[in-house]
């Protein structure tokens, strides 16, 4: 396995207290179950087996609690569960379910301790069960870190098992046959003499008995769903128009608001002068909201035009106005005093630089905003002493504490109804929108209020990626790197971002370094640094997180010291890699790609192997040099995420990943002038054009022990393979994303 990183001093300290913590509130704490949401409110007849599964005499519902933000995460939540179950997803109701402690995400825990996603060791283990159990007690529900099937495989399994055999227990009692003659299949039970009893038809009868809980998982080999090519559940809907979200909700009585908060995001709002809009069309009322105003009317596009005729005086922002003054700060941070913490320390680097010859790199990566088609949008209904909050969000349980706190509620009086959400890739992380609908609704009891951002305001309110920037020295000889030294300085992501609702996160931020400070290589000297920039411009999660610029950060520094070693991309990879999975998918790129075929001439090929949450993901690009500037031909990408539960969405969600990635990587990032994000709608960041767009040829392995979520790991290898690829093309080696600051591509 290689070497694995020396702890530092301060997270082993951190660690410490975690697991004496977790000796301290005892095994019993962390194994208690929460309470079963769905038992609230049964009716005669009405059996709930778990927090997952409901059977009545109409019908079957099952709870699927993780939200889907476009990356069909409710088909194969329902999946697992109809697996053992013995349904068709098509014969049931499928629900996001009411915000609940018994929905926690565990899942959670892979990512937060610190250690190699490889390491199994006794301490490692301890530490991710701690962990868990300490996101079990204090109930994190939350869609995020690609952590849906981690958190649900097996969650959801049991509770399909759970629920089918205690129907089989409620057919054997009422027809005396042994529960070993029953089968089950079609949402039936099956008696040795042919005949059927509905699932439906039984439910009264399960309601009178305990869940049978000692059940047994089926082996993947008998599955009939999982791990087979399904139809998604929102496939004909979304292919049809007819998919509801958020943004569409409607009802009687309805008003619909917009907002403009100060552009200089955090700057409070000095003064407004709502006369104009006051005087327009439909325009119901103008509400100050905090660091900006909303108008009210009697639809959307009146509000909008309405929220943007007033007159504000906005105050300036609390961060550098010019971008020269954040990339200053995030140059200045490369110090002891802002050392955030030494996450890997093998070998001795500054022996190794003695009197060497040193190759000193800079990498930079900027803020880049999350931009989903849908923009953010919130319906809030206050009635006396209870809210009704429709939106579609990540973090269901912080949305009715954020909405409580405005309203002057408790947390259990506020109803949160997710919905389908148009894309998020972070977006939905955040509660700016959902609180300034609160904000609203408060002034109106008993109307409900939707408030919808103008696609403008999405762009110059988001919460953009963090800015980042890596200096890295390296050393090579006889063909092979000896040593290297990769320092990245950003701003915490997790401060900023739980900072807005009142969270704090103590110890270092992992996500400065990841993907960079757990790349799978064995180089004989290695130090990976992480460093804090003070806080800038207020950032959030952005898909794929640190690894996002830092696993950029590593791959493009590796490659081009193996390039400047004279060595082959694949093969010195190949030989520093210090795990059988991530060799698997470094070898099965490379038999995908051909790897070492003649390209021909105006032709280039680039690689990068980049690990987040846990799954090691390789890409190899193709690209070609045209009149009128570089083509991105062709992607190969092998990921291993241990159980691939649909091989057509694992497909999808790596295509769609690798797009993204690279038409951010070309095309896009957020400046700021006078305080203000100067990109404020699509034609100034395109992402990637249809034209534009590679095949994406992808292959999901099966090798690695844990199961892993494939929404983000292919982000991150992306831009540093191109990177890679147009120096094989040009010899011109890119540091500085968006790339068509440097090179022009068709």
């Amino acid at each position: 396995m290689g070497r694995l990183r020396t702890i530092g001093r301060r997270t082993f300290l951190i660690g410490s207290t975690a697991v004496l913590g977790g000796v301290a509130f005892g095994t019993f704490m962390a194994a208690r179950p929460h309470a079963n949401p769905l038992t609230a409110g049964l009716a005669e007849g009405e059996a709930a087996f778990n927090p997952f599964v409901k059977l009545t005499s109409d019908g079957i519902t099952l709870i699927v609690p993780h939200a889907d933000i476009g990356q069909g995460v409710q088909s194969s939540q329902a999946a697992l569960i109809a697996e053992e179950l013995d349904i068709e997803v098509e014969q049931a109701t499928l629900s996001f379910g009411e915000p609940s402690p018994a929905y926690y995400n565990t899942a959670f825990a892979e990512e937060g301790v610190p250690f190699m996603s490889f390491d199994d060791s006794t301490v490692a283990e301890t530490m991710r069960d701690v962990a868990g159990g300490v996101l079990k007690l204090i109930a994190i529900q939350g869609t995020g870190g690609s952590t849906s099937m981690p958190d649900q495989y097996e969650k959801l399994r049991m509770a399909g098992a759970v629920a089918r055999e205690t129907i089989k227990a409620a057919a054997s009692a009422r027809t005396g046959v042994p529960v070993d003659q029953l089968k089950t299949a079609n949402a039936a039970v099956e008696l040795p003499d042919g005949s059927t009893i509905a699932y439906t038809d039984l439910a009264a009868d399960a309601a009178k008995i305990a869940p049978v809980t000692k059940v047994t998982l089926r082996d993947p080999a008998d599955w009939k769903k999982v791990g087979k090519p399904m139809m998604r559940t929102d496939t004909y809907a979304k292919s049809t128009g007819t998919q509801d979200f958020g943004i569409d909700i409607a009802m009687e009585g309805m008003v619909h608001a917009s907002v403009r908060v100060n552009p200089r995001k955090g700057g409070p709002m000095n003064s407004f002068d709502a006369t104009a809009a006051e005087a327009m069309r439909g325009v119901k009322s103008i509400v100050p909201v905090k660091n900006g105003v909303a108008a009210v009317a009697d639809n959307t596009w009146r509000a909008i035009e309405a929220v943007n005729a007033i007159d504000v005086d906005w105050a300036p922002a609390p961060y550098p106005a010019e971008m020269d003054g954040h990339w200053e700060e995030v140059a200045a941070s490369f110090t002891a005093e802002r050392l955030d913490q030494e996450w890997r320390a093998e070998g001795d680097v500054d022996a190794a630089f003695d009197g060497a010859e040193v190759i000193a790199v800079e990498n930079r990566a900027p803020y880049v905003a999350h931009q989903p088609l849908e923009p953010l949008n919130a319906t809030v209904l206050v009635e006396g002493d209870c809210v009704t909050v429709w939106s579609g969000h990540q973090m269901p349980r912080f949305v009715q504490q954020q909405v409580a706190g405005i309203a002057g509620v408790e947390a259990d009086q506020v109803t949160f109804i997710n919905q389908f959400s148009g894309g998020s890739f972070g977006h939905r992380l955040e509660f700016e929108h959902i609180k300034q609908a609160t904000e609203v609704a408060v002034t109106m009891p008993g109307t409900p209020v939707k408030l919808t951002y103008s696609r403008e305001e999405d762009f110059v309110q988001d919460f953009p990626r963090q800015i980042a920037m890596s200096r890295a020295r390296g050393v090579v000889a006889d063909g092979q790197i000896k040593a290297l030294s990769l320092d990245i300085a950003c701003p915490s992501v997790m401060s900023s971002q739980m900072g807005r609702i009142g969270q704090s996160v103590p110890g270092p931020d992992m996500q400065i370094v990841a993907g960079a400070w757990n790349m799978p290589y064995d180089i004989p000297d290695l130090r990976v640094r992480g460093y804090r920039v003070p806080e800038l411009g207020p950032i959030s999660s952005w898909r794929s997180v640190g690894a996002s610029h830092a696993g950029f950060f590593a791959e493009n520094t590796l490659d081009e010291m193996i390039r400047a070693a004279g060595a082959d991309p694949m093969e010195e990879r190949l030989r520093l890699v210090n795990h059988p999975v991530h060799r698997k998918v470094l070898e099965t790129v490379a038999e995908m790609s051909n790897w070492g075929e003649d390209m021909g001439p105006n032709r280039g090929r680039g690689l990068a192997l980049v690990e987040s949450f846990g799954v090691p993901a390789a890409e190899v690009i193709d690209v070609t040099m045209t009149d009128g500037g570089i083509k991105i031909d062709r992607v190969y990408v092998a990921a291993d995420v241990g159980r691939v539960i649909d091989p057509v969405n694992f497909e999808n969600q790596v295509q769609g990943g690798v797009i993204w990635a690279l038409g951010h990587a070309i095309n896009s990032e957020i400046t700021y002038t006078d305080g203000m994000a100067e990109q404020t709608n699509y034609h100034a960041a395109e992402g990637m054009r249809i034209y534009q767009t590679p095949e994406v040829i992808v292959r999901g392995l099966e090798n690695a022990e844990k199961i892993r979520g494939i929404g983000e790991p292919p982000v991150p290898p992306a831009a540093p393979a191109l990177a890679s690829a147009i120096f094989d093309l040009t010899g011109e080696r890119l540091r500085e994303m968006p790339f068509n600051k440097f090179v022009d591509f068709v």
